[in-house]
C-alpha cells in the first residue's frame, strides 16, 4: 500500500466522492452537471477495485483490469452523453432537466 496512508483513509476518501456524486445526481437541474456527478460515482468505484485488489490480492491485477473497463466504459458513456446534450442543445437551446420534458409532446 502506499506508505503512511491506510486503507481506511482511502476507504474514506472514496465514500466521500462516491456519496457527493450521488449528491449531485439526485439534486442537480443542469445535464452537464448530472454527467460530471455520475463520473464521481464511477471513478470511487473505480478507486475501490484497485485498492481492495492491492489490499487482499497484492499479486493479482483483477481489480485494476476491472477498474481499466470502468474507466472505458465511463469514457464510451461521456461521448456519447455529451452528443446527445449537444443535440438537445441545439434543438431547444437549454440543457436543463425541465426543459427536455417539452420534447414529449
Amino acid at each position: 500500500m502506499i506508505a503512511g496512508i491506510s486503507i481506511y483513509e482511502i476507504f474514506t476518501l472514496t465514500s466521500i466522492l462516491f456519496f457527493i456524486g450521488i449528491y449531485g445526481f439526485i439534486t442537480r437541474k443542469n445535464l452537464i452537471s448530472i454527467l460530471i456527478s455520475l463520473e464521481l460515482i464511477l471513478n470511487a468505484s473505480a478507486v475501490n477495485f484497485v485498492v481492495i485488489n492491492k489490499y487482499l490480492y497484492p499479486d493479482v491485477l483483477q481489480g485494476v483490469f476491472f477498474s481499466i473497463f470502468i474507466i472505458a466504459v465511463a469514457a464510451a458513456e461521456t461521448a456519447l452523453a455529451v452528443a446527445i446534450i449537444i443535440n438537445l442543445y441545439r434543438q431547444i437551446s437549454s440543457v436543463e432537466v425541465k426543459e427536455t420534458e417539452i420534447m414529449k409532446y
